[in-house]
């Protein structure tokens, strides 16, 4: 796995593999920059240290989320798991960042129609 703070090939010699880990890598910095608080947490989870936790969490996160109707567990975790699982595992890279750009998306655009 490639460290997130490294900088990648450009985008014209990256391969498909590369484009993908660098959207996802993309879509946590939003994340970030969305979620202040977190950054530490995020950053953290994102590097190679973190491996071994990396992925039982992700799996925590994930299965809480399909338990979403109990009253601890919400549907946020769902989302978040598969987040984590996407790093390690690379054909869930451009499914889950797709869907993180498509509910931020949708997000925005409810937004400005409350908003007005």
């Amino acid at each position: 796995m490639t460290d997130p703070l490294r900088p990648q090939p450009s985008p014209s010699r990256a391969t498909p593999r590369q484009r993908r880990h660098a959207r996802l890598m993309r879509q946590f910095d939003k994340l970030r920059r969305m979620l202040p608080w977190l950054n530490g947490w995020i950053r953290h989870l994102q590097s190679d240290r973190a491996a071994l936790i990396r992925l039982p969490i992700a799996i925590l996160l994930t299965l809480g989320g399909m338990l979403w109707f109990l009253p601890v567990l919400g549907l946020w975790m769902l989302p978040a798991g598969l987040m984590l699982l996407a790093i390690d595992i690379p054909a869930l890279q451009g499914p889950v960042a797709v869907g993180f750009i498509r509910v931020r998306r949708w997000w925005a655009r409810k937004r400005r129609q409350w908003r007005s």
